[in-house]
């Protein structure tokens, strides 16, 4: 039979015995040749590459990896501890909304208005909720846009913020730093730490810690940004932010600074206002739009490409926002009254003012239309009339007759608090404003307007000083004169004659009456003018004059009460004090101060439409001008010089420091009806009296006087 198509025998092991070799080659096997040993099969595995160096390194790895995790471990357990502690510590979600160090103090004006803060404001308490949400994103996409993302902690922002203050050759830690909304509110907790004056060198020093910026701070701040995520939702912790965060112009808190800067609550701020709040939180001092309005406006354009790159915002919106951008409301633009406030602030007891720990509300008697008057007044004269680059300075205060001061201006810096008020500060020689109070010296002991006085040369001999020859400001005589007569034309002469006739520590005592309390000279000088004086003194004095010869006390405190509560802590209806000379004198006292306006050396000072009355003084080397006079309405003040005594060129009382009066009086009576001066014209006399006479006879007199109690004549 043929092999093809049969089926091959099938191959099997031929079994043979133990130890013996197989007959015949296996299939699939290369054949051994004969004669060769087949090798023997391997029972070790073979040695790996790199011998024992691997294995070293090997070792190594092992050795760091246990190192490492257990460091890690133990570094998770310090965290763990660290947040359990903060956690531990931190109060009710309510109690950490208002962490002001002191209270605030807000002012009215005469209207019931505010045009003042001080302090620390607070508008009260606000939520992620109920502020704008206009705003509520602004802040967001201002200081943390991964805010409901992250933990507490962003290592992103972080790390960016290290790159960059690199970059910009800072330390990593120097600069930007990169902390999320929730550790920044973690340091405005300071930690969960509280001033303690025992522990604690001053607030400001314990402020200052609160801010430090070292690595130890910054993780014990994440430390406490982390608990603070496990106990507050995040709208909670953004509340917290947006109610203590510093927004400048004294307002802490969303709601204090849109009332401070805009007018309104939080809830209803547009995205323009909203990206001018957010933008504060930068640079609240330097941003504030109270400070330099246009520096806040490009901070929040650069907020608005924020929230339109994040998408808070249409780029139509964010256009219509860029276009109107926020704009400052009717108070806080006109920052009205700041010299007034800050005088309000010095002159109140400071528990009630600057140390107040209750936010306190003070009605004041700041009439916003003549503070307004004054300003423009000021600006007005120093545009038209002084030199550009001028340093001259100037001081305004308008009052009533109580003494209710009305408006003041403390210099030509308008809208600035804090700084040297020249209307209350500024002691300075008052010159011949002062000789009201000798001609109502005379008045009161009995003498007339209508009295002669001679305008002689005369010499004295000062205990001390030697021999004194006062002379006039023109250097000529104008021989016998009426007291109304040498006080238009502001003669010395008679002044000085009239001053030692009646005797000067009566003059001293009626002028203290009046309220000049800074000390008066005590030689002959007295009647010219040489005592010190604040502007705000001797406008109040002036006003005792228009009240009928009645001291008066300035006063801008109409009643001081705290926030919410209907009591009154201050209440003060007047400054009228107690009667200095008899109302007849004063009238005609006013009668005299109405001929220096119409007809002696304050002619400047005349207005239009209703008479004025009042007195021009000019110190030695024109080193101060000033004039004070007033209406049937009002009183006001003006004075004129240099900080540093430099004399002025071309200046006396009769000159700039009328018309500064003039256009400041022309203003406040623009919208009241013409009133006569409360005056006593005198009846003219049959034979005028004369009252000059030599030192001998004025001694001799004002002996007789004496011996008889001074009684008048």
């Amino acid at each position: 039979m043929s092999r093809k198509g049969r089926t091959p025998p099938r191959l099997t092991a031929t079994r043979g015995a133990p130890g013996r070799p197989r007959s015949g080659p296996a299939r699939g096997r290369a054949s051994q040749a004969p004669g060769k040993r087949k090798p023997a099969r391997r029972t070790t595995p073979p040695p790996r590459r790199g011998g024992p160096v691997r294995g070293a390194l090997r070792v190594v790895r092992r050795i760091v990896w246990g190192f490492v995790w257990r460091v890690s471990l133990v570094v998770a357990l310090m965290i763990a501890g660290g947040v359990a502690y903060y956690y531990s510590t931190l109060p009710a979600f309510e109690e950490l909304l208002d962490g002001r160090p002191r209270g605030s103090v807000t002012m009215l004006d005469r209207e019931g208005e505010i045009f003042a803060w001080r302090g620390a404001q607070f508008g009260g308490a606000v939520t992620a909720g109920s502020v704008s949400p206009h705003l509520r994103n602004a802040v967001i996409a201002t200081e943390d846009k991964r805010f409901h993302l992250h933990p507490g902690v962003d290592p992103i922002g972080i790390a960016g913020a290290i790159r960059i203050n690199l970059s910009e050759g800072r330390g990593p830690l120097e600069g930007h730093g990169g902390s999320t909304i929730t550790q920044q509110t973690a340091k405005l907790l300071c930690l969960g730490n509280r001033f303690d004056p025992d522990r604690h060198e001053s607030e400001r020093a314990f402020e200052a810690a609160c801010r430090e910026t070292t690595l130890w701070r910054k993780l014990r701040e994440a430390l406490y940004a982390l608990a603070m995520e496990i106990e507050y939702s995040k709208d909670e912790i953004l509340s917290i932010y947006l109610n203590r965060a510093y927004m400048g112009g004294g307002a802490y808190g969303a709601e204090a600074a849109a009332q401070r800067f805009f007018g309104k609550p939080a809830a209803l701020v547009d995205p323009a206002e909203a990206a001018m709040l957010a933008g504060l939180l930068t640079a609240p001092t330097a941003l504030a739009p109270t400070n330099n309005l246009q520096r806040s406006r490009d901070r929040a354009a650069v907020v608005l490409r924020l929230m339109e790159a994040q998408g808070y915002l249409t780029e139509a919106e964010a256009a219509a926002a860029r276009a109107e951008p926020a704009g400052l409301s009717d108070a806080a633009e006109a920052r009205a009254g700041g010299y007034f406030a800050d005088w309000l602030m010095a002159s109140t007891p400071e528990y009630l003012t600057r140390d107040t720990t209750e936010d306190v509300v003070i009605r004041t008697t700041l009439d916003r239309d003549i503070q307004r008057a004054a300003e423009e007044a000021l600006t007005q004269v120093f545009e038209e009339k002084v030199r550009e680059g001028s340093e001259a300075q100037a001081a305004i205060v308008v009052m009533s007759a109580d003494g209710a001061v009305r408006g003041m201006v403390g210099g030509r810096a308008l809208r600035v608090s804090g700084v040297f008020n020249r209307a209350t500060q500024a002691e300075r020689q008052t010159g011949s404003a002062f000789k009201p109070f000798v001609y109502a010296t005379a008045l009161e002991l009995g003498w007339t307007p209508g009295d002669v006085v001679v305008d002689e040369p005369i010499t004295l001999d000062i205990p001390g000083s030697g021999p004194w020859s006062p002379t006039n400001y023109t250097d000529d005589f104008a021989g016998p004169v009426t007291l109304t007569e040498a006080l238009a034309r502001s003669l010395n002469i008679p002044a000085v004659k009239v001053s030692e006739r009646v005797g000067r520590e009566k003059v001293r005592r009626v002028a203290a009456d009046f309220g000049l309390e800074s000390d008066l000279a005590a030689g002959p000088a007295l009647a010219l003018g040489a005592s010190e004086s604040t502007l705000l003194e001797m406008t109040g004095a002036y006003a005792g004059i228009l009240n009928g010869g009645s001291s008066v006390a300035p006063y801008g405190i109409t009643d001081l009460r705290l926030k919410g509560d209907d009591t009154a802590l201050l209440d003060n209806s007047g400054g009228i004090g107690e009667r200095v000379i008899r109302e007849e004198a004063a009238r005609q006292l006013i009668y005299m101060m109405e001929k220096v306006v119409s007809e002696g050396t304050g002619g400047r000072a005349r207005l239009p439409d209703r008479e004025a009355a009042g007195k021009t003084g000019t110190t030695q080397a024109a080193r101060d001008a000033w004039f004070v006079g007033f209406t049937a309405d009002y009183v006001a003040g003006v004075w004129m010089g240099y900080d540093d005594n430099t004399p002025l060129t071309g200046v006396t009382g009769g000159g700039l420091p009328a018309e500064i009066w003039r256009e400041t009086m022309a203003r406040v009576h623009a919208d009241l009806p013409p009133r006569p001066l409360p005056m006593l014209r005198p009846a003219p006399p049959a034979e005028p009296r004369a009252r000059g006479g030599s030192p001998v006879e004025t001694v001799l007199d004002r002996v007789l006087q004496e011996l008889v109690g001074g009684g008048r004549r």
